[in-house]
């Protein structure tokens, strides 16, 4: 399978149906034959650990009791309705009792990558926006509470009326090549030898093309040319879509932002294989659920054709 295939949150297979037009009735569809519900906590995701690692799936009456909000309505799978429950206010005492002691809260970046392709989707739905409901229980217009409706895809001031929707922040992330050789920087709070390809957050009234052109010179002052889309991924940590390019560097010399990187390099393909395979003396590669990792890979492994003239 291509390497651009085997993105963690957007791999082939999903079968989630979001059914945007059942949210309306989403409360009642709790009842229905086949719906099941996810439990999270704290941006933590209940995990079966007993063999092949799933979600857990509880009725979504058991768990609209203790969430903190109404369960919000991730869409369908075969038509049975599939919700998301916020356990955040129960203790684990609490949690256990519910639950059982064979469920785990298990953050998701430690397990995503051997998820399936549809618990993966739904963990990534549910922790998205859950946590943007924790964070956004009082109105931007006027301050007063608001209250969750469409199934847990809006919220509305009970006060001033006004309408609040999930928000998802654009990030590009960069395969900058020049001839063999990619661009690779280094963040001082990662861990020691881990590099990874350049990224930012598209500003508004900006184009991903531009911020792809903006983040590399902001960060080691390198022009760049031509940029091409290669793929995305939806990354809930805690609610961005990680848009993966390719970019054509218009010149060699490095000159790094020291509040953004603690360095960079430009690294050959051969070094990038041995850092991918983990035998690299100095480089480290970025983690198996990471875009970067998959967009290195396919490049070093030649799916990813460069700039040619």
């Amino acid at each position: 399978m291509p390497h651009l295939d085997r993105i963690t949150f957007a791999r082939p297979g999903n079968t989630l149906d979001r059914a945007a037009h059942l949210r309306r009735k989403a409360a009642d569809l709790m009842t229905a034959d086949g719906a099941v519900a996810h439990a999270f906590s704290e941006g933590r995701v209940a995990v079966d650990l007993g063999g092949e690692k799933r979600l857990c799936a509880f009725l979504p009456g058991m768990l609209a009791a203790a969430a903190r909000e109404t369960p919000v309505f991730l869409g369908t799978i075969d038509g049975a309705p599939r919700y998301a429950a916020d356990l955040g206010a129960l203790d684990e005492a609490g949690r256990e009792a519910l639950l059982g002691p064979e469920t785990k809260f298990i953050d998701l970046r430690s397990i995503s990558a051997e998820l399936s392709a549809t618990d993966a989707a739904l963990a990534a739905t549910g922790k998205s926006i859950l946590g943007w409901h924790t964070t956004h229980g009082f109105c931007a217009c006027c301050g007063a509470a608001s209250a969750v409706e469409d199934g847990g895809w809006r919220r509305r001031c009970g006060s001033c009326g006004a309408q609040h929707f999930p928000r998802v922040d654009p990030v590009v992330i960069m395969l900058v090549l020049l001839g063999d050789r990619v661009l690779l920087g280094r963040q001082r709070q990662w861990p020691p030898g881990l590099s990874s390809l350049l990224a930012g957050f598209v500003e508004p009234g900006e184009t991903p093309e531009e911020a792809v052109r903006r983040e590399v010179m902001e960060e080691a002052a390198i022009p760049v040319g031509r940029v091409r889309y290669l793929a995305t991924q939806p990354w809930p940590f805690p609610s961005t879509l990680m848009i993966g390019c390719i970019a054509e560097a218009l010149d060699e010399p490095i000159t790094v932002d020291p509040e953004e990187l603690e360095s960079a390099a430009w690294v050959s393909k051969a070094d990038m294989a041995e850092a991918l395979a983990g035998r690299h003396p100095h480089i480290g590669a970025p983690r198996v659920d990471a875009i970067a990792r998959s967009i290195l890979a396919a490049w070093v492994d030649g799916e990813i054709e460069g700039f040619a003239g």
